[in-house]
């Protein structure tokens, strides 16, 4: 983000302390509003840190290192299979 000290900032979280959903590909924590931070695991790659509760206005500063970050999975190429047709 561009202007930090424009952000108010609910609390700081670590990566170790939040779930990551490797299906929707974002790490997640429990709002107090009960709804749930987000964010993306590619944006935490850019660089961003702020997750943000889709049912609210509060934000979450993610601390954490790019070594820590889930690795990302090499794209499984489909693999045709042969198929043996008795005729």
């Amino acid at each position: 983000m561009a202007d930090d000290d424009q952000i108010s900032i609910y609390d700081e979280i670590e990566i170790e302390d939040m779930t990551f959903d490797p299906n929707l590909q974002i790490y997640h924590y429990p709002c107090p509003c009960g709804d749930r931070f987000e964010i993306a695991i590619d944006s935490l790659r850019d660089g961003e840190e702020i997750a943000v509760c889709p049912s609210c206005s509060l934000m979450i500063r993610v601390i954490f290192d790019a070594n820590d970050l889930v690795k990302e999975e090499p794209k499984q190429e489909q693999v045709k299979s042969e198929v043996k047709v008795q005729a």
